[in-house]
C-alpha cells in the first residue's frame, strides 16, 4: 500500500536530516519512505501504515519520536484538537487558549499529563494528544474545557474524579 503524509517543513527538514530516525522507523514497520514535499510511506501492510502514518502525522504536530512510537501499539490512540474551533479566526484569542492550556510555567498541561496518562503537544493551531485511548478521551475533554472558559480548577477536579 502507498500512502503519503503532510507535516511541517521544519518537522520534514528534520526526518530528512536525521537517517537514524527513518532507519529505526522502517526496520520497526518493514517500510520504506520517501520525502519530497511530503512523505511517502510504501508498504505492504495497511494496517501498518495506517499506524506508521499516525506516528508521522504526531512528529509533524510536534511530538517526540519516541512518544510518537507508542502509537505503533493498536492500544494508543492519537487525537487533533483544532484551536480555531473554540477561537475563531482571530490569532490572539488563538494564543490566549493555548495558554490556558500550557497554564502558568508549564503546570495545567503537566497536569493534564499526569492525570490522564497522556502526552500534549501544542504546536501551530492545533493541541494534540497520544495515551490509550480511554485515557485520552479524560484528557481531550479537560482540554475542551480550558479551551471553553472553564476555571482551571473545576478542570482540575474533573480529571481528579475520573482518574481514581
Amino acid at each position: 500500500m502507498f500512502d503519503y503524509v503532510l507535516i511541517p517543513e521544519e518537522k520534514l527538514k528534520i526526518l530528512k536530516s536525521n537517517k537514524k530516525i527513518c532507519e529505526e522507523l522502517e526496520d520497526l514497520c518493514s517500510c520504506k519512505f520517501h520525502f519530497s514535499d511530503v512523505v511517502e510511506i510504501d508498504c505492504d501492510d495497511p494496517l501498518r501504515t495506517l499506524r506508521i502514518k499516525e506516528v508521522l502525522k504526531a512528529f509533524g504536530r510536534g511530538f517526540e519520536i519516541d512518544d510518537c512510537l507508542n502509537l505503533l501499539d493498536e492500544s494508543y490512540s492519537l487525537e487533533i484538537i483544532e484551536v480555531p474551533e473554540f477561537s475563531g479566526k482571530s490569532r490572539n484569542r488563538q494564543i490566549e487558549l493555548k495558554g490556558r492550556v500550557i497554564g502558568k510555567e508549564g503546570k495545567s498541561k503537566n497536569l493534564i499529563e499526569k492525570y490522564a496518562e497522556v502526552k500534549l503537544a501544542i504546536y501551530g493551531k492545533t493541541i494534540s494528544i497520544i495515551g490509550k485511548w480511554d485515557r485520552v478521551r479524560i484528557a481531550r475533554e479537560a482540554v475542551e474545557m480550558l479551551l471553553s472558559g472553564r476555571l482551571h480548577g473545576s478542570v482540575y477536579r474533573f480529571l481528579e474524579s475520573q482518574t481514581r
